[in-house]
């Protein structure tokens, strides 16, 4: 479980990020990034309909994009708010796979401390 001081909430945040915050894609995820004023890094995830009716499935989706945010949160810079949006297709993919997808989106939006 990605802990509560990393994770975004608020509607006003969520609004903020997707308004002002540069874009990356990369096959089945969508990544919104804004730099914040608080020294944190922190994250939302969206998983609509879209992707599937069923609520169990994008609760699973949402599960294992967490749980690669939590394994990563040592190698991403400070100060950093990302929306993570799943879109169709997401549900199909094995935890490895959206690992990859995540480490490809970091790279290109020059997030992780390397």
């Amino acid at each position: 479980m990605l802990p509560p001081k990393n994770r975004l909430k608020r509607k006003k945040d969520f609004g903020r990020v997707f308004r002002e915050g540069e874009s990356f894609e990369e096959d089945f995820l969508f990544l919104k990034i804004k730099k914040n004023n608080s020294g944190r890094k922190r994250f939302g995830f969206i998983v609509s309909q879209k992707v599937s009716k069923k609520a169990v499935l994008r609760n699973k989706v949402k599960r294992r994009l967490r749980e690669v945010i939590r394994k990563k949160l040592p190698a991403i810079k400070s100060g950093i708010d990302g929306v993570l949006v799943a879109k169709k297709g997401a549900e199909k993919k094995d935890f490895s796979e959206i690992k990859g997808v995540i480490n490809k989106l970091f790279k290109k939006a020059k997030i992780l401390n390397e």
